[in-house]
């Protein structure tokens, strides 16, 4: 029989880490002096905690290492929980990749300006526009495009004249972030006049007053360039009138170079 110390040295878990496993029922003691209170483990309860540290390190739950150990000796089973926490670990490689792109990102726009943090935000008026619309609920964000293809396959025939100032951007209707399913229209500024198609409807936008920042670089920005245009809001004694848009001055169908991007975040204001 080994005393807990022995028992740590050996095993590599610390005491602290020993009583707890005891306490959620993960590997207790093989005997306990009841006078003292010692705890003793036998020297076959090293293989158990070598099987136990494997699977920490592998990134199981003490929960789920204890369901393991019961199914150890059982290859299929053991198998099935591998290959589940297989699964996870590549999509939080996945997702920790995507946090590294976004930290270099920042790094990067930090490097190139001190200032790279701070927009400037302005108040002007949106002109009324005759506009190419096309609104529809799509997968996410990032399936915009969805809906820049549909106007384009339901126009090629009609011959657009595109306005100037030629006003592309995405009115982005919902009243909160979602994760899916979001409520999104494009907007293209024409001249002359048009019959809707099956989902292009041709339309007069009424002007409306925006506090509006414009940035260039990638779209990972949007969040910092919200901030800004919200304190400027919030210090000017204006309010938010509309749902938000974006103005694509130079967009992803311009340029393959994120960096190259130059986005207006817009918010249609009104004076508290």
């Amino acid at each position: 029989m080994l005393k807990i110390g022995d028992f740590s040295k050996l095993s590599r878990i610390s005491i602290r880490m020993l009583r707890h496993y005891d306490e959620i029922g993960l590997m207790t003691p093989r005997s306990t002096d009841h006078f003292t209170g010692y705890r003793y483990y036998s020297e076959d309860q090293l293989l158990k905690a070598v099987r136990i540290n494997s699977l920490k390190d592998m990134g199981f739950s003490l929960a789920a290492i204890g369901e393991l150990l019961r199914n150890y000796d059982d290859p299929g089973e053991l198998a099935k929980f591998l290959e589940i926490r297989r699964v996870e670990v590549l999509e939080e490689m996945k997702e920790s990749g995507q946090r590294l792109m976004l930290l270099d990102a920042a790094i990067q726009r930090l490097r190139k300006d001190d200032m790279a943090m701070n927009y400037s935000v302005a108040l002007k008026t949106m002109p009324q526009r005759y506009v190419a619309s096309v609104r529809d609920i799509i997968p996410a964000y990032n399936q915009e495009g969805l809906l820049w293809k549909r106007l384009g396959e339901e126009t090629h025939d009609i011959n657009l004249q595109i306005s100037d100032p030629a006003y592309s951007l995405a009115v982005f209707h919902d009243r909160d972030f979602r994760d899916g399913d979001v409520d999104v229209e494009i907007q293209m500024s024409v001249k002359g006049t048009y019959e809707n198609t099956e989902h292009v409807v041709f339309k007069t936008v009424p002007e409306v007053e925006i506090a509006s920042a414009v940035y260039k670089g990638s779209y990972d920005q949007i969040t910092d360039v919200n901030l800004a245009v919200a304190n400027w809001i919030r210090d000017n004694e204006y309010e938010f009138n509309g749902p938000m848009f974006c103005i694509y001055h130079v967009s992803p169908a311009q340029t393959q170079n994120p960096e190259e991007l130059v986005t207006e975040v817009c918010y249609p204001v009104k004076k508290i």
